[in-house]
């Protein structure tokens, strides 16, 4: 079967396909070498070099993919450095910067099911590529394979791990951890979902923390490695029964998604916390504790919380699109504290432009030693403090076809809504998506996969319910 170009397309954070169907051996060889070429006409100006590293997640045959994408770049004239290990994503962002690279290309499919496989690009300064340079990349690839080099490149490996965990540990106070956690102070809980986080924390903080779902599953349990309520059953149990017999030590869990990209938490009550909380309780660390400053980066879609919290430090606001590409956009432009995302990922102005799991979860333990309070009741002084109280709740709906996705987008375009689950729409920004300002200061938003027939609905209001009704309301607009 012929090698398809022109249906490989990238999304808001690489390429992803069903392994088999649209991911394949064939198709990954083509894709390699013109990314590693865009990287290069992109980038060696910047960096002068020629090496690609090149590193993979625990997914199906992951490190194979990865044999392939390191001989079809090699087979071009570019140099490798290939993985020996699985990694998280960012621990290969950070060995581009490191090791002098034009790049990696990253073989992991994030936080979809099992079934897929996917290839992430990410530039020589340690974090994903811009819009433009993927657009690229899908330009090129209908010209086919790159001419093969009269004298290919070179292939070497390399341990990701040593340089990343050494990086991460300056970041923070790593022996005030170690002494809170060793002492009983602290105990913490790692839901790793079979992913390449796996082991990460206990490198940094020692074995006494306790990691779920630690064993590699390509089938992640028959679920997705997603840091969503419905995949964390096993976690919320596992507190619940630690808090049973030990009420009065701080208590957390720690969640990670399939490469180590995306966090989320779960307070010593079994309470599920989403980056909308951690953004928050982040900001106001790194601000009171570290001294950090500069601008906050969030996406359209974040809590109308993380503006208020970063009004306390008087520290200014930039909001962009849906994807953290835009973040490390303006992270490489301006002077950031932090970026953040609701789905889950964080990054720091004082690290790569690359959200980093496992960094934020060492500055959110950080974060509990420091203040002595439970990340739930950190929550809600930071709510008290603002004066504002909400709830947040995402779905994602399947739509019957891409014509059905025309159609809804269609009638937004033409008939404009003015009024959502009886309340009158005051005012709707379009950065990604329609996002309605509601008369209750609630808000809703709608937004499409660019890719795929789903519906994205966003929204926070005061109360959960008032949430869900909101959401319910914009599932039946959708029918």
């Amino acid at each position: 079967m012929p090698v398809v170009a022109n249906s490989i397309k990238f999304g808001t954070d690489g390429w992803r396909g069903v392994i088999g169907d649209e991911f394949t051996f064939e198709r990954l060889a083509l894709v390699a070498p013109v990314a590693a070429k865009v990287l290069y006409d992109t980038y060696f100006s910047s960096v002068g070099s020629r090496t690609i590293v090149v590193g993979y997640d625990r997914r199906f045959m992951a490190e194979d993919f990865a044999r392939v994408v390191a001989d079809a770049v090699t087979a071009v004239g570019f140099d490798v450095l290939l993985s020996e290990t699985y990694a998280p994503t960012p621990a290969f962002s950070w060995a581009a910067k490191q090791l002098n690279a034009l790049g990696a290309l990253v073989i992991t499919a994030s936080h979809n099911p099992g079934s897929y496989l996917g290839l992430k690009v990410k530039g020589y300064f340690g974090g994903s590529v811009s819009p433009e340079v993927t657009k690229e990349i899908e330009a090129l690839l209908p010209q086919g394979i790159p001419t093969k080099a009269d004298n290919p490149g070179k292939l070497e490996t390399f341990d990701p791990w040593p340089s990343y965990t050494a990086g991460l540990e300056k970041k923070v106070d790593i022996a005030k951890l170690r002494d809170a956690i060793a002492s009983g102070k602290l105990t913490v809980f790692a839901d790793v979902m079979h992913g390449a986080a796996a082991g990460g924390l206990a490198r940094l903080l020692g074995d006494r923390v306790h990691e779920l779902n630690s064993n590699r599953d390509p089938l992640f349990g028959g679920g997705a490695p997603e840091p969503l309520p419905k995949y964390l059953s096993k976690l919320f149990e596992v507190i619940k029964t630690h808090q049973q017999t030990n009420k009065t030590a701080l208590t957390v869990g720690l969640v990670f998604d399939g490469d180590s990209d995306r966090i989320a938490a779960v307070d010593g009550s079994a309470n599920f916390l989403s980056s909308q909380v951690l953004i928050p309780i982040l900001i106001d660390h790194l601000t009171l504790r570290r001294n950090f400053s500069g601008e906050i980066v969030k996406t359209v879609s974040g809590s109308d919380l993380i503006p208020l919290v970063a009004k306390l430090h008087n520290l200014s606001v930039f909001e962009t699109a849906v994807g953290y590409k835009y973040i490390a956009d303006r992270m490489l432009a301006a002077e950031v504290l932090l970026g953040g995302e609701e789905s889950g990922g964080i990054g720091y102005g004082s690290h790569i432009p690359e959200r980093d799991a496992l960094l934020s979860a060492l500055y959110v333990l950080e974060a509990i030693v420091e203040s002595g309070k439970d990340l739930g009741e950190y929550y809600q002084d930071l709510q008290q403090q603002t004066n504002f109280i909400s709830a947040y709740d995402r779905i994602d709906l399947p739509l019957a076809s891409m014509e059905v996705r025309s159609r809804l987008l269609q009638q937004l375009q033409t008939q404009p809504l003015t009024e959502i689950a009886g309340q009158a729409v005051i005012d709707c920004k379009t950065i990604d998506g329609y996002k309605f300002r509601l008369a209750d200061n609630s808000w809703l938003m709608i937004r499409f996969s660019g890719t795929e027939p789903v519906l994205r609905l966003y929204c926070e209001a005061a109360t959960i319910e008032r949430v869900h009704q909101t959401l319910a309301w914009a599932k039946h607009w959708a029918e």
